[in-house]
């Protein structure tokens, strides 16, 4: 073997391990479509909270799924909102709760830290504190990790925050 084919032999190599590590890190993350047959109509965003599964209905007996991190034992709740805001790469303020938690945190915690859980994108829930939104640790979703809110891995929530507008209705359920 020539010394140019072996080294293109390494470097297809490399990009193999790179690309099987990179795979590990960094889950797929994708909405699935599904058939639809619940109450609610087309534009709603159900969570199931027990599934850990955030669905958009969309028209035609469809919805788009798409696997979530919700709140831990304790703070889990449920109940009907909407989407009452929508912000790219926001800063976050930690509330009440993880303040109480967490004493040392800063007032604001600007977008792009590595201590901002927020990710990509959030879309804030009225007439609460919560917030459906990017994430920081993809490793988290599909688990009961957050102090209420809904957790997606930034793909997904750019996605979905492409698909609603203020307004949306959100549907909480245990």
């Amino acid at each position: 073997m020539s010394l140019a084919s072996r080294s293109l032999f390494a470097l297809v190599a490399a990009l193999a391990v790179a690309l099987s590590l990179l795979a590990t890190v960094s889950p797929a993350a994708a909405a699935e479509t599904i058939a639809y047959t619940g109450n609610f109509g087309p534009g709603t965003i159900i969570v199931q909270t027990s599934e850990r599964r955030l669905y958009l209905v969309l028209d035609g007996g469809r919805a788009l799924r798409y696997t979530v991190g919700v709140g831990r034992a304790g703070r889990q709740w449920s109940g009907v909102s909407f989407i009452d805001g929508k912000y790219i790469r926001p800063n976050w303020s930690p509330p009440a709760d993880v303040r109480r938690a967490q004493p040392k945190l800063p007032n604001v915690i600007p977008s792009g830290s590595a201590a901002n859980p927020m990710g990509a994108a959030a879309m804030t829930l009225s007439g609460s504190e919560y917030a459906i939104h990017g994430t920081n640790a993809p490793g988290s979703i599909g688990g009961f990790v957050s102090y209420g809110c809904i957790r997606m891995f930034n793909q997904d929530i750019a996605d979905l925050y492409s698909r609603v507008r203020v307004g949306t209705p959100v549907v909480v359920l245990r």
